[in-house]
């Protein structure tokens, strides 16, 4: 019998899963601290002892791991960047691991392994499972995305594939972090919301209770940044569409638990969509927290 495995490198907690490739049933779990504040070598030398215990727990030795970086190897010089746990960029993590592990590691940032968890072993499958071109959002902290063609991630040249939290959407978003201005992720990630909230109205809240606010229609700034994301929501979706036009696209992350999006943020989108009409599926995701480990093991 064949077994994937599959490692979710996050910030706080590294975790290990194990399946069979032919049912996708999970064999083994387990989570290790990431311990990331105390640098790059015991991140790698975590990864290790996590591989270690699977090994020991269940026997097995795997032939190759896949897995998910909360950031993206650059396929060219083969140094991570973009990672919010800042002690792995400008590190050679695929290298090192590949040397201290001595197996062959297929790696993607954690969009990409959400994205083709979901259109291999969840909501897809369930939904359209003839679908042969899946997008997957990560609208949370951050905006993230992951492109899946026929089953398998498409990284691209850059590694930056599927990347559209950081195209230009609008001026009024502000400096982004990634030194351009007006990117989708300052306008629709969570921070980003509660910002806006808080320069309209003067008050800091969460963006539960701006939701809150909105759907009982005491708070009208509330009301404006909601429907200021619904409205960007569909502008920068849209582009995905114009340009990859996919079955399905799955949205992750806490905004994308907001039940608006998929009301009247489909009607929102829906008029930047170039057709006479939008057939995409918008879909919420199956998987939960497994989405990250399981689509690493899917690599």
């Amino acid at each position: 019998m064949s077994y994937l495995w599959g490692i979710d490198m996050g910030g706080t907690k590294i975790e290990g899963a194990i399946l069979k490739q032919e049912s996708l049933k999970v064999v083994e779990r387990l989570r290790v601290p990431t311990e990331s504040a105390k640098g790059y070598d015991v991140i790698v030398s975590n990864v290790k002892k996590l591989v270690d215990q699977l090994k020991e727990r269940t026997g097995l030795t795997p032939e190759r791991i896949g897995i998910g970086t909360p950031g993206t190897m650059d396929p060219i010089i083969g140094s991570m960047k973009n990672c919010n746990s800042t002690a792995l960029n400008g590190k050679p993590l695929l290298n090192d691991l590949e040397r201290i592990l001595g197996i062959e590691i297929r790696m993607s940032n954690d969009a990409n392994c959400f994205a083709v968890a979901e259109a291999n072993m969840g909501i897809v499958q369930e939904v359209i499972p003839s679908a042969t071109n899946v997008f997957g959002v990560i609208m949370g902290t951050g905006v993230g995305g992951g492109i899946v063609i026929n089953g398998k991630v498409i990284n691209g040249r850059q590694g930056i594939g599927g990347e559209w939290g950081h195209n230009f959407l609008d001026e009024s978003g502000g400096p982004c972090y990634c030194g351009k201005h007006g990117c989708v992720e300052t306008i629709i990630s969570g921070p980003s919301l509660e910002r806006y909230y808080r320069e309209q109205s003067g008050q800091v809240k969460s963006l539960k209770d701006i939701v809150e606010g909105h759907r009982k229609r005491t708070d009208p700034i509330a009301t404006q940044t909601i429907e200021r994301l619904l409205h960007f929501f569909g502008k920068g979706l849209s582009c995905i569409i114009n340009v990859l036009d996919p079955d399905a696209i799955v949205i992750g992350g806490g905004v994308g638990n907001i039940d608006e999006l998929y009301t009247e943020g489909l009607i929102e989108l829906e008029k930047h969509v170039f057709n006479h009409r939008m057939d995409t599926l918008i879909l919420k995701p199956k998987l939960g927290d497994s989405a990250g480990v399981f689509g690493a093991a899917l690599l």
